[in-house]
Parts: C-alpha cells; structure tokens; sequence
C-alpha cells in the first residue's frame, strides 16, 4: 500500500504575502477579550495573522502597522518584542 503524503498546511505571511508552511510562520492572535498577543502553539482561539520568523519582516510590520489593520486593533509594541524573542529561540513570559 502506497504512503500517504501528508499534507502540510500553507499560510500567508501578511507582510510579504508569500505563501509558506505554517510552521515557518509566527501566528498573532486578536481574542474577543481584546487582547492581543503571540501564540507560538498556533491553536489559540481568535482572529489570527501569520507572519514570517525573520527579523526584518517584523520590523517591516512594526513600521507599517499591518498587524494593526489586519486584526483591526492597536498592537502593543511589547507583541513585537515577543516576536523578536520567539525568532531568536527565547520563550515568551
């Protein structure tokens, strides 16, 4: 019997708009509390937005604001210091 590829979920990073397995991406979540913040497991409940683990495209974001719009809230720049550990291989407090 043949092997099942299994296939690996895409997503688009919301600054370059490039289509990458998900986990290659970081996942910031908006909840319903209105809280905003990073969810390194990718399962937490809210609206989501994919961004890519390279430091010069959360700068690009945090320049841009496209987290912002894309959750449709103000983002906190302590989001984009999380960011910023989470690619360098630091956990989150």
């Amino acid at each position: 019997m043949p092997k099942k590829n299994k296939k690996i979920p895409l997503r688009k990073c919301i600054v370059t708009q490039e289509m990458q397995p998900k986990d290659a991406l970081i996942r910031i979540v908006h909840n319903k509390d209105g809280e905003v913040f990073v969810d390194p497991t990718g399962k937490k409940n809210g609206r989501g937005a994919y961004i890519s683990k390279d430091l010069e495209v959360v700068q690009k974001a945090e320049k841009s604001n496209v987290l912002d719009r894309h959750l449709q809230t103000k983002v906190n720049d302590t989001v984009y210091q999380q960011l910023k550990q989470v690619i360098e291989g630091k956990d989150i407090e």
